[in-house]
């Protein structure tokens, strides 16, 4: 397995957790795609930007919600 794809695979939380499945949300703004975390009600860190296109496309895959609306909670 190679050094990338086991770098992947550390984000593997965001598209098979199926307890969790809606916690996450692919979140297009005015200017990028994010991963919104609905439980933290803010963007996940997702680190290396290099490796979001292909969390991205398999959390797409996994049937993860996709939202231009802000989808989250009001922020207090």
């Amino acid at each position: 397995m190679s050094r990338k794809t086991m770098a992947v695979e550390s984000y593997a939380h965001l598209w098979d957790d199926g307890t969790s499945r809606y916690r996450w949300v692919i979140w297009h703004t005015a200017g990028e795609t994010l991963v919104f975390d609905r439980e933290t009600n803010c963007p996940a860190d997702t680190g290396d930007e290099s490796l979001l296109p292909e969390v991205l496309r398999r959390m797409r895959e996994a049937g993860v919600p996709e939202t231009d609306d802000y989808p989250g909670r009001p922020c207090g």
